[in-house]
């Protein structure tokens, strides 16, 4: 942690030039570099002369605190460029605004938008007072949930521009902020398309029908020709709007007071309305044919017939059903059976006619408006309707959970202040204030239209969306005093002022987004003029906004931003509701009126209201959310945020492992929990990558890695050659697909580290099973012993720790992952039952497509006394029961004697072991004490057989790659010796050498290089009589050798002989490791041993189980 925290000594912050927002810019350590450089000349703070090129004074650190600006820092970074470049300029600062300007008025605007004045009488008449009451309280209490939650989140700390994108990222993280704020970004834009189409419907329909470009011949036109028209005039409003919004956000701001000021006049003419309509009702006369609604545009006078003078006429009515104006003409039948009369639209709050309108009245699209409980005499109802009549027809089939759909949109606008949070003198403040108190305001407003509208207008007039049977007024305008105008125009202004709004907010929401750098393909929209204005991103949202324009249906583009909105809003609440379940340290808000459970409730109505309103665009607009965030997860930029997610992971991690211990897993959960233990050079690069392709192939993917190495030294020393080290590892693993944790460890020897990593490696119950390691190359050549002790060493602890352990003799020969095994087999021999660790292992490895054509092979050995045929069929029913599917073949051993090369082996084994325990002299002195040693073995050999001298002793010089296999002749010793390096009185291997000198380094015997090519040319050649006579001679030196070793030595020869006549073209070969000997005296035997075990292979892995069962027929 201190190494992080000084890191940033370069004046940077610890962040990235050109990263946009990685960290907060912040007052605090290494937040700026204004002090760097600066000396403390004071004596007062002497002691702490050390800490002060790293954490600032007090004053120093209040004195930032009072300077701090909330912009972010990419913007400033922009315009310090900007200065930069033109000289020295004058800084520009962006406007500051208060709450009641910066907040209240822009949600008031987006709120009361288009939906309160176009729709909302619509949705009341066709709904009914009862079920839009219910719809409107549902979606003005998902708002205020989601106001308090956003409050708590927006008073926990300085809210730079971005509002609501910025509390999400930093208490979601960075993929769900980014997936979550993009998705608000499409519906704050879709939100400025669906105001721009509000904004033509009323021109077009209300105020200047004549301007209509496309014209409709017949009534089934009149669809077509309205979308055309809005896709035209929606367009050139839309780049009219983005213009003022280029020129500057100052100007928005302005023109809010003139906006808001038309959409209070309108609220108050309707209250106005609704209050004369109680004792003066106004006059908007409706015709009705029977119960049927008649559309105005095509008559005047509501009547049949009408009398002129004495005369009696038909009326303009007439003729749109009748074939001719004449009275005997035909007429429509339902015109001939019933009587038109005229009502009143607007009977008055005092009418009563809120009782009627109480209850909801679904239409299908196609259908005639019709009063209920007017007489009337009906058609059968095959008689198709004549859609050129005038009569009001339903343009959509209408449900409940449309209508939210359409609806829901209205109560939106609470994040505008939230957007615009850079603007804000004091977003802390303003934000929670303004945004409750626009909420509150504008609930009340909807619950209480909704009651008014029910009251006062007529149903027939509330379900006629365009109030063709009111001569084509706003409906909710022929409710308003003094004039149905005012709430035309005030609609019309208030429309262009949220629209305006949409259009300031989205570019700087997407600008937050590129500047953090999360997404790389936005972050040219960063970009912007010298005070921060997002040019590039209004380009783009004005781009996106035209898709809504074309779209043109109003009805159709509300329940798609009302998709991306809710999914904000579940995502604040979530936010809230994590930061106060998890209690982190830094979640002090200073908005006290929240609770988790408020939070829940608002995030559970947001994923219902989303279903509702239409679950195939919930569906969509999640799938859009989860592909943004996998893209930021695999491409994105990696944040530290300290977000809630982050914690939530924590806590879970924490509650997992204590559950972890409360006991060992059961053998059905068992997986081999990997330690690797790895080596590195010394540019700290792994020496043996393949370990790590092995783990990926043996693991994929599942259950715990941890990759560890040591590094000898002290920690203050070696630390950042350990950080090295690490990122070496973390890149190969990366590389590999290898998920898991990496530990480097230092310490003062390998023996100790290895040891320190094999106890502590883990967390509590998620601690490793299994060792990997690699088995040390070249053991023989080392001058110093200490590795192949160090080897056993760590076989024993694994077996004292009851931990199984894997080790892999010629790693390099193992496959890497790219490659591919068409064929061939993995054989397990299967020696002695330690668990089951060797059934285990090649069914996780032929999981992997490396060893996926590969097929397993299982040999047991059989002894003298066991029945080979009954354990083949044993094995095979045990295997059935496990589920494993492999051949099995029992091989039998029988009893031989020990042969005269299983002696030889042994004997040169323990003259090794004798030379090492010998040998405590100086390199020199040991030089010429080996050459002694063996010019004495060689005249020795010459004695007794001149013509088959084989065998010579020396100190090695070849490289690693010389010694590491040798041939079949090279090991043969049948009679290569023939006397002893050391006279008879020498002690035994077991025995301590007279002297008490102290432990030579490391020395052996082995074959020259000249030798081993004569050997290979010569072939094996016939034993003569004479050296028979020699072999049998040699006996009385085998009679000296320990019987217990040359037992393991021929148990170590006779299984080799076994498995590389059975498994020699084995892809694989998985065989029991045996343990190590209890008497720490003969330890360097059993590297040969094992050497001797696994002559002759490939790929070899030595399985040594844990002592428990790991594999189980039980399901």
């Amino acid at each position: 942690m201190l190494n992080n925290l000084t890191d940033c000594e370069d004046g940077d912050g610890g962040a990235n030039p050109g990263d946009g927002n990685p960290k907060e810019s912040s007052p605090f350590i290494n937040s700026t570099d204004s002090e760097k450089g600066k000396e403390y000349d004071g004596k007062n703070m002497a002691l702490f002369e050390e800490e002060m090129d790293t954490s600032p004074m007090v004053s120093s650190l209040l004195s930032g605190l009072a300077n701090y600006t909330n912009l972010p820092q990419g913007s400033r970074e922009h315009e310090e460029a900007e200065n930069n470049e033109g000289g020295k300029k004058k800084p520009v600062q962006a406007p500051r605004m208060g709450t009641f300007m910066g907040v209240y008025l822009p949600c008031l605007q987006n709120i009361f938008g288009v939906i309160l004045f176009l729709r909302l009488t619509w949705v009341v008449g066709i709904a009914g007072i009862m079920e839009s009451f219910c719809m409107v309280f549902i979606c003005c209490s998902c708002t205020m949930l989601t106001a308090i939650s956003m409050s708590a989140i927006a008073t926990n700390g300085v809210v730079p521009a971005g509002g609501s994108y910025y509390m999400i990222s930093r208490s979601l993280g960075p993929e769900f902020g980014g997936a979550v704020g993009l998705c608000f970004y499409l519906g704050t834009t879709f939100a400025g398309a669906m105001y721009i189409l509000g904004t033509i419907e009323i021109l077009l329909a209300y105020i200047f029908p004549a301007m209509a470009i496309f014209k409709a011949e017949d009534a089934s036109g009149e669809a077509a020709a309205l979308l055309n028209n809005m896709r035209v005039y929606g367009t050139c409003v839309l780049t009219c709007m983005a213009t003022v919004v280029f020129v500057g956000v100052k100007y928005v701001n302005k023109f809010a007071l003139v906006f808001l000021g038309c959409v209070i006049l309108s609220i108050l003419a309707i209250y106005a309305g609704v209050i004369k309509s109680a004792f003066d009702p106004p006059n908007f006369p409706i015709c009705l044919l029977g119960n049927r609604t008649l559309s105005r545009h095509g008559f005047d006078i509501c009547a049949k017939l009408a009398w002129e003078g004495n005369e009696t006429v038909t009326t303009r009515l007439w003729g749109l059903f009748c074939s001719s104006r004449f009275l005997n003409a035909t007429c429509d039948e339902y015109f001939t059976l019933n009587n038109v009369t005229e009502i009143q639209g607007i009977p008055g709050a005092a009418s009563g006619l809120i009782k009627e309108n109480l209850w909801s009245t679904y239409l299908t699209k196609g259908v005639i408006v019709e009063k209920q409980g007017m007489p009337s005499i009906s058609l059968p109802e095959a008689t198709p309707v004549n859609m050129d009549q005038p009569y009001v027809f339903s343009d959509m089939t209408s449900y409940f959970t449309l209508l939210v759909g359409i609806y829901f949109p209205s109560v939106t606008g609470i994040m505008a202040g939230s957007n615009r949070s850079g603007d804000l003198r004091d977003a802390q403040k303003s934000i929670p204030t303004g945004t409750i108190l626009a909420i509150a305001t504008t609930s009340a407003v909807y619950i209480s239209s909704v009651v008014l509208f029910g009251a006062c207008i007529e149903g027939v007039v509330l379900r006629d969306k365009f109030g063709e049977a009111v001569n084509g007024n706003l409906v909710v305008g022929t409710l308003a005093w003094p004039s149905p105008w005012v709430i035309v125009i005030g609609s019309f202004f208030s429309t262009c002022g949220a629209g305006l709004q949409s259009l300031t907010g989205a570019p700087r929401l997407l600008q937050a987004i590129s500047r953090d750098g999360i997404v790389p393909f936005l972050r040219v929209f960063g970009h912007g003029k010298a005070n921060g204005e997002p040019t590039w991103a209004l380009l783009l949202t004005a781009c996106i906004c035209e898709i809504g324009i074309l779209i043109a249906s109003l009805d159709e583009v509300a329940p798609i931003l009302s998709m991306f909105f809710l999914m904000c809003y579940m995502f604040v609440n979530l936010a809230c509701a994590v930061q106060t379940l998890l209690r982190t340290p830094n979640w002090r808000p200073r908005f006290r009126y929240y609770h988790w459970t408020l939070s829940f409730l608002g995030m559970s109505l947001c994923l219902a209201l989303m279903f509702i309103c239409s679950w195939y665009y919930a569906l969509v607009a999640m799938l859009i959310a989860g592909l943004i965030y996998k893209y930021i997860e695999y491409r994105g930029a990696e944040k530290e945020w300290g977000d809630g997610i982050r914690g939530l992971s924590l806590s879970a991690a924490r509650y997992a492992l204590l559950r972890l211990e409360e006991g060992p897993p059961h053998t059905k959960n068992w997986r081999p929990q990997l330690l690797v233990l790895v080596r590195v050079d010394q540019d700290q690069n792994v020496v043996h990558p393949q370990l790590l392709s092995l783990t990926s192939q043996l693991k994929a993917g599942k259950g715990l890695t941890i990759v560890g190495s040591v590094l000898e030294g002290t920690f203050l020393d070696n630390h950042p050659q350990a950080q090295r080290a690490e990122e070496s590892i973390r890149r190969l693993m990366e590389a590999e697909k290898v998920k898991g944790f990496c530990q480097v460890v230092i310490s003062s020897n390998l023996r100790d580290g290895v040891s320190h990593l094999i106890q502590s490696g883990g967390l509590g119950g998620l601690q490793h099973n299994t060792v990997l390691v690699g088995w040390p190359r070249n053991w023989r050549q080392k001058e110093d012993h200490q590795t192949w002790r160090n080897f056993i060493e760590l076989v024993r602890e694994t077996t004292a720790g009851h931990l199984a352990l894997l080790v892999t003799k010629n790693v390099s020969m193992f496959p890497g992952n790219p490659e591919r095994f068409s064929e061939g087999s993995i054989d397990v021999w299967w020696i002695v039952h330690d668990g089951g660790m060797l059934m285990l292992l090649p069914f996780l490895l032929k999981h992997h497509k490396v060893w996926r054509k590969c097929k397993m092979r299982i040999f047991t050995v059989a002894q003298m006394d066991d029945n080979s045929i009954q354990m083949k069929k044993d094995l095979t029913t045990f295997l059935y029961h496990l589920r494993i599917t492999a051949e099995v073949e029992v091989v039998e051993m029988h009893e031989s004697d020990i042969s005269a090369y299983t002696y030889e082996k042994t004997l040169v084994m323990e003259q090794r072991s004798q030379i090492l325990k010998q040998m405590h002299l100086t390199k020199n002195e040991r030089e010429r004490e080996i050459q002694s040693i063996t010019d004495e073995s060689r005249g020795s050999i010459r004695r007794k057989n001149p013509a088959n001298t084989r065998l010579r002793l020396n100190v090695p010089e070849e490289s690693a790659g010389d010694s590491e296999e040798k041939p079949e002749e090279e090991v043969q010793l049948i009679h290569d010796q023939s006397a002893p390096s050391f006279p008879s009185s020498s002690p035994s291997p077991g025995e301590e050498p007279e002297g008490g000198e102290a432990a030579p380094e490391k020395v052996h015997l082995t074959w020259t290089k000249d030798k081993v090519v004569a050997e290979k040319n010569k072939g094996p050649s016939p034993v003569s009589s004479e050296g028979i006579k020699d072999f049998f001679s040699m006996k009385p030196e085998w009679e000296n050798l320990n019987q217990s070793n040359v037992r393991r030595m021929h148990t170590a020869v006779r299984l080799n002989e076994a498995i590389v006549k059975k498994s020699q073209d084995a892809k694989l070969v998985l065989l029991n490791m045996p343990g190590p000997p209890r008497n720490r005296k003969g330890d360097e035997n059993y590297m040969e041993f094992l050497e001797v075990l696994t002559e002759h292979l490939d790929r070899v892995m030595l399985v040594r189980g844990g002592g428990r069962e790991v594999i189980t027929i039980y399901s």
